[in-house]
Formats: structure tokens, sequence, C-alpha cells
């Protein structure tokens, strides 16, 4: 009988080990056996996540997340798109859901405390401001005093005009709303006195208005939003090969390798930091999980990151936002973009 019992506590024991492991292994474990990567997106967020008349998503968060199945994989197409609520974004990471979070989500001291996640890198700079209709006759945010303000609530934008509307004595009325799209439509039906978003976003609604010629960005930004990514907090492993995925797109755009002459510097060139980043030397894989080509496919399938910006948010896109002279140039142009050391 204690034979008996003992080889059962053994069994129960070896079974709960295996269960634990089987509980905590990495997500970059996860994903090689699951063959893709889920990326939680939001619904619709043209130039940063959006579906074109294909059925197909495109957008700079979509880019993101296909440049990390680049790496994993050295397929961009490896990926699973997950459009979740507002209200879902961090449930979705925290449940394991979601293998990385890039929905165009600011990077606050609380999220990045309180929920359960890790925020990695700033891929986009931007700043809440306030669009309204051309023939209110308003040019400035000081001047909406009482009025009402279609937002998102949970977001940060919600709690900026709170703080804005006190410190300026404007009695801001806000009108919440749980779906973005729902916000956009009351808006446009003349619902609020002005909409209220990171002015990437008020870009993109107005893009898609019925007129976009009758409505007007304010020139105030009340607001620093850094947009981020983020994964499952304490999981480094998954964490390093998403940043430095990002990484190796701002390194290539420094370098001046493009998707278009990857093969040819590949090939040919003779600079030790740019041999260590396309791995033809050194081993710089290895800390990372990845093949030695890891970067290149990154770079080859994507782009660097001009080249994201450009097709997604640049001057000829939907958005037709400037990058010269934004916090979102490379940082010898001024901006903040930034590669660590590839060494």
């Amino acid at each position: 009988m204690l034979k008996l019992s003992m080889s059962i506590l053994l069994t129960s024991s070896l079974l709960s080990t295996q269960s634990f492991a089987a509980d905590t292994d990495s997500t970059l474990t996860q994903v090689k056996e699951r063959g893709y990567v889920n990326c939680v997106i939001g619904n619709s967020f043209p130039g940063f996540y959006s579906l074109n008349k294909e059925g197909e998503w495109q957008g700079m968060d979509i880019d993101m997340c296909r440049g990390v199945a680049a790496a994993v994989f050295g397929d961009a197409q490896n990926v699973k798109f997950l459009p979740v609520q507002w209200a879902q974004s961090f449930t979705s990471i925290k449940s394991g859901k979601g293998d990385m979070l890039s929905k165009g989500m600011t990077w606050t001291l609380s999220r990045d405390t309180e929920q359960g996640l890790d925020f990695l890198d700033t891929y986009f700079y931007d700043g809440q401001g306030f669009m309204v209709r051309k023939d209110l006759g308003v040019t400035s945010v000081k001047e909406l005093e009482g009025a009402t303000i279609c937002v998102l609530t949970g977001t940060s934008s919600e709690l900026n005009i709170a703080d804005y509307s006190r410190a300026h004595n404007l009695d801001l009325k806000t009108v919440v709303f749980d779906d973005s799209s729902v916000r956009n439509t009351a808006f446009f039906n003349n619902n609020c006195d002005a909409l209220t978003n990171d002015k990437s976003g008020l870009a993109a609604q107005r893009s898609a208005a019925p007129n976009p010629a009758d409505y007007v960005i304010l020139p105030e930004t009340i607001s620093k939003e850094a947009l981020s990514f983020a994964v499952k907090q304490n999981d480094s492993e998954w964490a390093n090969v998403v940043k430095w995925t990002f990484a190796a797109m701002i390194a290539a755009e420094e370098f001046g390798i493009t998707s278009k002459n990857v093969d040819d510097i590949r090939a040919n060139s003779q600079s030790p930091v740019v041999r260590r980043l396309l791995g033809i030397e050194g081993n710089l894989n290895k800390g990372l999980g990845l093949p030695d080509d890891w970067a290149y496919q990154v770079i080859k399938n994507v782009g660097n990151y001009g080249e994201v910006y450009e097709r997604n948010v640049g001057p000829n896109s939907v958005l037709g936002l400037e990058r010269e002279g934004t916090l979102n140039a490379l940082w010898k142009d001024g901006g903040m973009m930034y590669a660590k050391s590839f060494r």
C-alpha cells in the first residue's frame, strides 16, 4: 500500500510538473510550435490598421507585426490579426490569446505597471488634438468652452481632456463611446461639437469623412502620445524578438538598406556592422533564438522603417503626414528614431 501511494504521489507530481512546464513555455516557443504570430490590433484605423478592397489588413501596425513574423519564420505572412475593441486590448495579451499588441496604444505608467504588460519601443510619436467642422468657425481649442467632445472611453484621450479642461476652465463635456466607428459616426452626424484623438487618428478619420474638406484639425497638441508595442509581462525572450525586429528596421534605414537593395548589399557590403545585421558574419541571432538571417528577412519582406512610414502614413498615403522635422524622423535628422547597437 505504501509503495502504491508513493507511486501515485510521484506520478501526480510528474504530471503537475509537466503541466506547469507547458503553461510556462515562452511565447517564442509557443509561436514557433503554432507556426504563426497572433497580433492584437483594433478594428479600423486607416494608415495603421484597416482592411483594403481585397480584404487584407494593411497599415503601419500591420507591417510591424509582419516584421516579427518575418524574423521568426522568414515569411511575413505567418501572422494572424486579432481585431479587438479597446477594452479587450490588455486582456487579449494577458490571457495569451495574443502574442503582441500593435494598435496605436500609448505607453503610460499605469498601463505599463498595472495591466500585466511590458511596453517596448515607440514606433510613432504623436499627440492629442481636436477636429471640428469648418463652418463652426473655431480656430483654437480654447474657443470650445462648454462644448461637447466625442471620445473613446478608457483611453488616454479621455483622461487628457479632463486634465486640459480643468487646467483651462473650459468645462468641456465628453460624450464617450466604446466603439471608434460609432464615435466617428456620431461626430459626422453633428452629435458632438468636436472629435478628439491622436492627431494621426484625426487625419485618418477626416480622410474617411463624406466630405473631408468640411473638417479642420485645430493647431493645439495637448499631450504626448508615444504609440508603442506591448507584450505579456516578464517574458524577456519574446520581448527581445519584438524590440530587436523594430531596431533592425531603424538600423536598415540608418545604413541605407531597403527591401529593394538588401540583396545587393548583403552580397557586397564590407561594413562589419552591416554584415552582422544581415547575418553574414557573427552570431547575434543566437541570443534571440532566431535564424542567422532574421534581420535580412525583416528588411526583405517588410522594408526599413522609412519604407513602412512612407507607404502607410507618409505624404503620399491616405493620411499625408510629413515626417521631416517631426519626432518620427531618424535621430540624425533631428528625430527620435534611433537603433541600438548591433554587436
